[in-house]
């Protein structure tokens, strides 16, 4: 190129943007080298070495590393290639942006503490991996070394709170209260007990599943009954309870007496902890799924027509 074609330093840098001492620096590390130097010593630049200092700069506004535009310069790499890492790094920074935010909108609505802080800022660091951690362990503290319904483990662990990158205050805010309350030592221990309960429920020959339909049935005519009113002791609540009872001793294959009534309180007791109902409620908010009815004024209703209703003489 004729000498006339070639730019100064300075004059480079004023069409540029960049100082002279960056264009120095990247000349220095052989990232966009001078063309030629003029007889009195100074660097002089062709239209190529514009082009190059350019492109420099675009990458470097996108936070590409010297390294890296080394390698595209030198044609080691291609630019496509790069955009397409740059853009997936984007992406994951976008994300973590979105939860920070998010976290931050549920410290000021909820004016948390500075400890409710901490675990917010370290929940937000973790990976995937380790936020499934906290339940992977409360699933394995409560029903490890026990022979407890295992459709009820694979529900718990299919079923796996997934905080989404772009979550809402309202998935952040059930996220915090679902880790705190699987680390609660009470409630792992309430788990733990209902573990037991089936696995000894197992022993004797209850091996059914999870009784979704005898749930739904429940669910149903409880349901109907508080609707309308009517109270657990009342006589119409006799004939409510007849019927579950029936439907009772027909899933688990027992005789329809006071035995059977005794038998399904005690499931109830150990079953109808409010917190579990929360820990589905609070996953639900979290995976995006439908909001879960609350079933605990139900199973309690009828624990209480059944007291009401049974013959403690028999």
């Amino acid at each position: 190129m004729p000498d006339d074609q070639r730019t100064s330093l300075g004059a480079l840098a004023a069409r540029t943007g960049l100082s002279v001492k960056k264009i120095r620096f990247y000349a220095d590390k052989g990232i966009v080298p001078a063309t030629c130097h003029s007889p009195a010593g100074y660097r002089l630049y062709d239209v190529a070495a514009l082009a190059r200092l350019e492109l420099v700069r675009t990458l470097r506004a996108l936070d590409v590393d010297l390294a890296t535009i080394r390698r595209v310069l030198a044609e080691e790499t291609s630019l496509a290639e790069v955009a397409a890492a740059h853009a997936a790094a984007l992406d994951t920074h976008i994300r973590v942006l979105r939860l920070r935010r998010a976290v931050l909108a549920a410290v000021a609505r909820r004016e948390s503490t500075p400890r409710e802080m901490d675990l917010m800022h370290r929940l937000v660091n973790l990976s995937d991996a380790e936020r499934r951690h906290f339940i992977h362990d409360f699933i394995d503290d409560a029903f490890g070394g026990v022979d407890a319904n295992p459709a009820m483990v694979e529900l718990l662990r299919s079923s796996m709170p997934e905080l989404p990158d772009d979550a809402t205050l309202e998935q952040v805010e059930a996220w915090m209260e679902l880790v705190e309350l699987v680390q609660d030592n009470d409630f792992r221990a309430a788990v733990r007990r209902m573990a037991e309960y089936q696995a000894a429920q197992r022993a004797g020959g209850d091996t059914t599943g999870l009784h979704h339909e005898l749930t739904e049935t429940v669910r149903g005519d409880v349901g109907r009954a508080l609707a309308a009113g009517i109270a657990p002791d009342s006589r119409e609540a006799g004939g409510v309870v007849a019927a579950l009872t029936a439907r009772y001793a027909e899933t688990f294959g027992k005789a329809d007496d006071n035995q059977l009534k005794r038998w399904i309180l005690e499931r109830l007791e150990v079953a109808n902890d409010p917190r579990v109902t929360r820990y589905w409620q609070l996953a639900a908010t979290i995976n995006g799924w439908a909001p879960l009815p609350d079933l605990q004024p139900v199973f309690s209703w009828f624990g209480q027509a059944l007291r009401a209703h049974h013959d403690s003489r028999t």
